[in-house]
């Protein structure tokens, strides 16, 4: 049987229990053998740099991770150092595993309705079959005609017979009110981020002082 592997890609900074949440929901419900957590090194779509380092946030992702079955860090965007485009991470990924490895890649609601925008997105389907993490608190964003063609003809209900790429599923996840941005608030006003955070997470950011007055 081939391998069934994920790519869960973000910032990260720094990486919560809400991304972890997400990670273990990609590898359950799709029964992965592992998943990789991949730390942008430049995130192209940020108006503004990370205020952590890029190896600052590797180490965050895997403080999370440490300990957790079939998920694993993933510095190749950090190494790469320019821009990182999923494409490409697809692309490295898919070199490293075979033709035969069923790869998933997860996104969100938001990036499903930004796709058309990304950097040679129709590819994105030969490489992988996507994952959608879809919210039940928001509405289902607009989509770019070409991208609502695909979602309504790609989407796959059962498993019956899998395919190593080029087909969607949605994933649906319980809301859980956390974001990066809200926990790098807190952090700079000095409020508590306990249960928030994986406490080995919590304690590098206090040795390494980061987030200290930044909103």
């Amino acid at each position: 049987m081939s391998v069934r592997v994920g790519l869960f890609g973000g910032t990260f900074d720094p990486m919560h229990l809400a991304h972890l949440r997400m990670a273990c929901a990609l590898r359950d419900e799709l029964s992965l053998d592992r998943v990789h957590v991949v730390p942008a090194g430049v995130p192209y779509h940020r108006a503004r740099a990370p205020l952590a380092s890029p190896a600052q946030r590797l180490e965050m992702v895997r403080l999370t991770l440490a300990g957790q079955p079939g998920l694993l860090a993933d510095d190749r965007e950090i190494r790469r150092q320019r821009p990182a485009y999923t494409v490409e991470t697809l692309e490295s990924l898919r070199a490293d595993l075979g033709a035969d490895a069923e790869l998933w890649l997860l996104i969100g609601g938001d990036s499903l309705a930004a796709l058309h925008t990304w950097r040679r997105w129709p590819q994105l389907l030969q490489l992988a079959n996507l994952a959608v993490l879809q919210r039940p608190d928001l509405p289902c964003p607009a989509l770019d005609p070409a991208v609502a063609v695909l979602w309504q003809a790609r989407q796959v209900a059962d498993f019956s017979k899998r395919t190593h790429y080029g087909t969607i599923r949605a994933l649906t996840l319980p809301a859980l009110a956390v974001s990066a941005t809200a926990i790098r608030q807190a952090l700079a006003d000095g409020q508590p981020c306990d249960g928030l955070l994986a406490p080995a997470v919590l304690d590098y950011i206090h040795q390494q002082q980061l987030y200290c007055g930044q909103p």
